[in-house]
């Protein structure tokens, strides 16, 4: 057996054949779908609404944080690198205003200053001083570059149209990545000179690898036209590489979007740096940022699943119970209107066999005394005295009478079952008197019907009509699964001083055990096809229940069957103790 077979409910196969056009109104399976699913509709709907709710605002939430620390991350980078440039800018601007230009011209002095820069703020390489006509007049650095004629190049022009001028990161001359600063002073005389000094790459990327960016990823510098000026770890690209994505649109705030980055979904904010071609970029793993979110979101699904799970257990298991009471309540509906149908046709029954039976023993009355009077004439007579044939004859037809009469009180005593009565009774007698209703069947069948009652069983008070239903319906019972030359046995013993039990033991096939706990529900019957209506077994069982006794079944499969009824020897007992 299935668990589903052990878990299903009463009502899951029923099929109310009679309902005729109201056959809905029974479809309790039907009715059982209804009620989960519109009951479990009602409850799911709001609570799925609010979890997906709370799901969308947590998740935006988490979203606008990390945009927001994101954008104030890219805000504050921002002013530190400024800072970092224009620290630099202002000592230049300090240095060529501090210094003529013949004493800044001298390679010595210009060196003592480049010395000074790197003790005092570091990340210079090196110094030069061009004259008006775009030649490097005076350098000091690691670079042989003294003399090199830099007027043709763009940072020079922009540097005369704007006194100043930061570059982005260039190979140049040296060969090697790095950007220069340089700033334009005026001469009394109406010329210029540009001081230009170069900044220490490495200085740089230190700057910005020191900061701490959340969600694995990292700050990095690039120009205007996408070119990196730092490394990009998370990109997987190195300096003067282009950025894997467009270059962002100018604007003066911070801005911040996401982009698809090597498979992944990046949070990338970033800030054009004011008077330089840099955009300052922070580029962080969205994944990584929403992970405390993600915590928050099983949390959310296990909440709605356990919710859920719980939900429709509960509404499934108020359902089924519920339509099992509707269930029960209308097969006790059915029972008792087949109950009153039966009872009704019994009384019926019962009335045509009485008024058969008086009809009977009127013309029997008769034929008993005429028959006597010929008796009575034929041994008087000397000539039919000694003729023993007529006497023979005539004893046959008292005979005759005497056995049709006490068939008919037989069934008079079958007809009064609608009185309800206590009244004495002899178990052995009521069990004779019953069986005389089978003896016929049981001998064109072959079946063998053995009585067995112990001695010490006692007359008791009862309802007779109903106890001879009882048996009747356990004997037709076993009858009906008996086959040819079958055997049932009666036995009565007594229990106790309060107690006899009645069993019925037959040779039949026996009842399967998934049966076996069913053999009393009403309606139910394996003989369906045979004329069975399954209210046999279960009439009897509110039989016995309203004697105050009780009725239990034993089987095997290919072993038979036994119906064992215990009764109160008083009156007013219940229960009664298991029959062994």
């Amino acid at each position: 057996m299935s668990v589903f077979d052990k878990l299903k409910p009463l009502f899951w196969d029923h099929e109310d054949a009679a309902a005729g056009h109201y056959k809905r109104l029974f479809d309790f399976r039907g009715i059982w779908y209804q009620a989960v699913v519109f009951t479990a509709v009602v409850v799911l709907l709001p609570l799925i609404f609010i979890t997906l709710a709370d799901y969308s605002v947590t998740r935006k939430s988490a979203e606008s944080e990390i945009l927001l620390r994101t954008s104030r991350f890219v805000s504050n980078t921002r002013r530190t690198v400024s800072f970092f440039l224009e620290e630099r800018r202002f000592a230049l601007v300090f240095i060529v205003r501090d210094n003529s230009y013949e004493e800044i011209s001298g390679a010595v002095r210009l060196g003592a200053i480049l010395d000074n820069l790197r003790k005092g703020l570091g990340g210079f390489s090196d110094l030069g001083v061009i004259d008006a006509s775009g030649r490097q007049h005076t350098y000091v650095g690691p670079h042989n570059l003294e003399g090199k004629d830099y007027s043709g190049q763009e940072w020079f022009k922009q540097v005369i149209e704007q006194g100043y001028y930061v570059s982005d990161v260039f190979m140049g001359y040296r060969r090697i990545p790095h950007l220069v600063i340089a700033v334009k002073h005026e001469l009394d005389d109406g010329s210029f000179y540009v001081l230009r000094a170069s900044v220490d790459l490495e200085r740089f990327k230190r700057l910005l690898s020191q900061l701490e960016v959340m969600g694995g990823g990292g700050a990095v510098i690039t120009n205007r036209k996408g070119v990196l000026q730092t490394p990009c770890e998370p990109c997987g690209r190195d300096a003067l590489e282009k950025i894997p994505f467009p270059v962002p649109e100018y604007s003066t705030h911070t801005q911040v979007f996401e982009e698809e980055v090597g498979g992944k979904t990046m949070v990338v904010g970033y800030a054009y740096l004011l008077d330089t071609p840099f955009i300052l970029m922070a580029i962080k793993d969205k994944d990584a940022l929403m992970q405390p979110w993600y915590g928050t979101r099983r949390q959310i699904i296990g909440f709605l699943g356990l919710s859920v799970t719980l939900v429709l257990v509960v509404v499934i298991g108020m359902a089924t119970y519920l339509v099992n009471k509707i269930y029960t309540a209308d097969r006790r509906r059915v029972m008792a209107l087949h109950e009153v149908e039966y009872s009704n046709k019994m009384a019926s029954i019962g009335r045509m066999a009485a008024g058969v039976a008086h009809e009977i023993n009127n013309p029997l009355q008769i034929i008993y005394e005429k028959a006597g009077l010929i008796k009575d004439y034929f041994t008087y007579k000397p000539e039919y005295k000694e003729d023993p044939r007529l006497l023979v004859l005539v004893d046959a037809v008292i005979s005759s009478v005497e056995r049709c009469g006490a068939i008919t009180k037989r069934v008079l005593s079958f007809a009064r079952h609608g009185e309800a009565m206590l009244q004495p009774v002899r178990i052995e007698r009521l069990l004779e008197e019953v069986l005389g209703f089978v003896n016929k069947e049981a001998e064109y069948r072959s079946i063998t019907v053995t009585l067995e009652v112990d001695e010490d069983v006692p007359e008791f008070d009862t309802d007779r009509g109903k106890l001879q239903q009882i048996f009747l319906n356990l004997i037709n019972n076993a009858f009906s699964f008996l086959k040819e030359s079958g055997s049932l046995t009666v036995a009565a013993k007594r229990k106790n001083s309060d107690w006899v039990a009645v069993s019925f033991a037959d040779t039949g096939p026996g009842i399967p055990a998934k049966n076996l706990e069913r053999v009393f529900e009403p309606f139910f019957t394996t003989r369906s096809s045979k004329g069975g209506t399954g209210l046999g077994l279960s009439i009897t069982y509110n039989l016995v229940q309203e004697l105050g006794g009780k009725i239990v079944a034993e089987s095997e499969l290919g072993e038979g069957s036994t119906f064992t009824v215990t009764l109160p020897l008083k009156p007013g007992k219940k229960g009664g103790p298991n029959p062994s």
